[in-house]
């Protein structure tokens, strides 16, 4: 029996991927404390659900452990976390760069013209240079540059000495044509917003994979935990009959030939229940690891203790085929993660056409100079004025000696073959990826298909497991009687318990089919999440 009013099971991503808006953008608004650490967490809520000395379990609870401790689930989250950091790439471009440089040159060097005199000149350099270079998401990039040098030297034909020199220069540069505007700009966040969508979808969609396998591990052990109890109940009958055999050989009632056929089957049963205590342990090995119940060695140790009864409850689902197409094509994450792609691809071609336009680009820039320093009477040599940086800066800031300009620039290429290229790899790349698009609504189109016959295959077989349930009760009990009444052989009766292990097998594996459906429609139709009340969002909530 599916159990809905468990306890909901909210499933951790590190970012809401479709309300990406809602998320921060920056490292630590995307770096979450499980990806920081350099150790795996312990396994979560195992210990819960240990009742007198077994780990008992519900299907819910399945759901749950499986969700919160599956290794394989926490690498599909990974993926996700790295479709995050993929996007914060993507804003490399616009990333600001701040530079400095400080650079001091001192020169010494003998007199070699008239101007200079005899003996030694002396020049000693001092740069300081800061600059911020940013590129917004136009296209536009801007540079704004402060370079200020000191210069002093020995010579008598400086009448600044020392001066500082100082300029600031404001530039920007504008593609027009080709990276020009928004769109070009940000076309790979865009992308990268919709990779990111798209690793969540398939994350969803492999959510949805776990929990049905989840589903079909736990109702397997019921199943298989079923049949050893049919069989070891089959082995008590043919026990029973054996002995009964036996003392009526001891008193001279059965002939010596016929005990070889009870005592054979009880051998045969044996073998039978032997084989199905391996099964079971093969199905409770396989929960124990989905629920990764082997990161704790002591709960890996206990037996299983599985609460849920494979008897159907209340009136048995049905669903019409074509109603559940629509659902499923309205609601499973693969037609999302498709069309997320196609809208990647209708992006990349917009961009390709992009780069096949000439590059044209605008510059411009102003800047402003000043001057400062001690200044000296060319024919006396005496001091007249006193300056230094800040004489500079007062006329640079001022703006009273300003430059300006502006260039345009066109490089036309004669062939533009890689952009040629990439225009043909994205056209290729949405060609593939619409038929990628209509095999995925084929193949969810089977699934439901499938899932609605298996449905009814199930229900059809409940009935029918039934009766011959039924059926081989009556016929076991009349062959009983006979036996009573020394009028049967013992063959009969043999085969009429043998056929009612094979009539309660039949139909415990038609209830386990039958739930093993409803999962599977759930899944088909993408509401297994809601179905087992799983929900995926931003933090881990119970």
């Amino acid at each position: 029996m599916k159990v809905r009013a468990g306890i909901s099971c909210v499933l951790m991503l590190a970012t809401a991927v479709g309300a990406y808006g809602q998320v921060r953008e920056t490292f630590r608004g995307m770096l979450t404390p499980e990806v920081r650490s350099p150790k795996l967490p312990g396994a979560q809520h195992l210990r819960d659900y240990v009742r007198d000395g077994k780990l008992t379990l519900g299907l819910n609870d399945v759901i749950r452990l499986t969700l919160e401790n599956n290794s394989q689930v926490h690498v599909n989250v990974a993926q996700v976390d790295a479709a995050k950091f993929s996007l914060l790439q993507a804003y490399h471009p616009f990333d600001p760069l701040l530079q400095t440089t400080a650079n001091v040159s001192r020169y010494s060097y003998p007199g070699f013209s008239q101007i200079q005199g005899q003996g030694t000149c002396d020049q000693l350099t001092q740069l300081g240079q800061v600059t911020y270079t940013q590129t917004v998401q136009t296209g536009t990039s801007v540079q704004v540059q402060l370079n200020t040098a000191k210069f002093s030297t020995n010579s008598g034909f400086y009448f600044i000495n020392p001066y500082w020199n100082s300029y600031l220069n404001l530039q920007f540069t504008q593609p027009l044509l080709r990276n020009g505007w928004r769109f070009a700009n940000t076309a790979p966040l865009i992308i990268a917003r919709r990779n990111l969508q798209q690793s969540r979808a398939s994350f969803e969609a492999q959510v949805n994979s776990t929990i049905v396998q989840a589903v079909t591990l736990y109702w397997t052990v019921v199943r298989d935990c079923g049949n050893l109890q049919v069989d070891r109940e089959s082995l008590e009958a043919a026990q029973a009959s054996y002995q009964h055999d036996k003392r009526a050989l001891e008193l001279g009632a059965l002939s010596p030939l016929e005990i070889y056929r009870p005592e054979a089957e009880v051998a045969t049963r044996r073998v039978t229940v032997i084989q199905a205590e391996y099964t079971l342990k093969q199905a409770e090995d396989a929960l124990r690891m989905i629920i990764g119940a082997g990161q704790d060695n002591y709960v890996q140790a206990l037996d299983l203790d599985l609460t849920e009864k494979p008897e159907p409850v209340g009136e048995l689902k049905s669903i019409d085929a074509a109603t559940a197409v629509q659902q499923a094509l309205a609601k499973r994450p693969e037609m999302q993660v498709a069309q997320r792609a196609l809208e990647n691809d209708e992006t990349s071609i917009r961009l390709a056409h992009n780069h096949l336009l000439p590059d044209l680009s605008l510059t411009g820039f102003y800047q402003g100079s000043g001057v400062g320093g001690n200044q000296f009477s060319l024919t006396t040599g005496q001091l007249t004025s006193t300056g230094g940086l800040g004489s500079s800066f007062n006329q640079l800031f001022a703006f009273s000696y300003p430059g300006y300009g502006g260039t345009l620039t066109l490089n036309l290429p004669i062939k533009n073959r890689a952009a040629q290229g990439e225009l043909g790899t994205a056209l290729v790349g949405r060609h593939r990826d619409l038929y990628s698009a209509q095999q995925i609504r084929e193949q969810i189109t089977l699934d439901v298909n499938n899932a609605v016959h298996q449905l009814e295959v199930a229900k059809l077989s409940l009935a029918a497991g039934q009766t011959a349930l039924d059926l081989a009760e009556k016929t076991l009990s009349a062959e009983q009687r006979k036996a009573q009444l020394g009028a049967e052989n013992v063959f009969f009766l043999l085969d009429a318990q043998t056929r009612l292990a094979t009539a309660q097998a039949g139909l415990l594996q038609a209830q386990v089919d039958y739930q093993n459906a409803t999962a599977t429609l759930d899944y088909a139709r993408g509401n297994i999440l809601d179905a087992y009340r799983v929900e995926v969002s931003d933090t881990l909530t119970h």
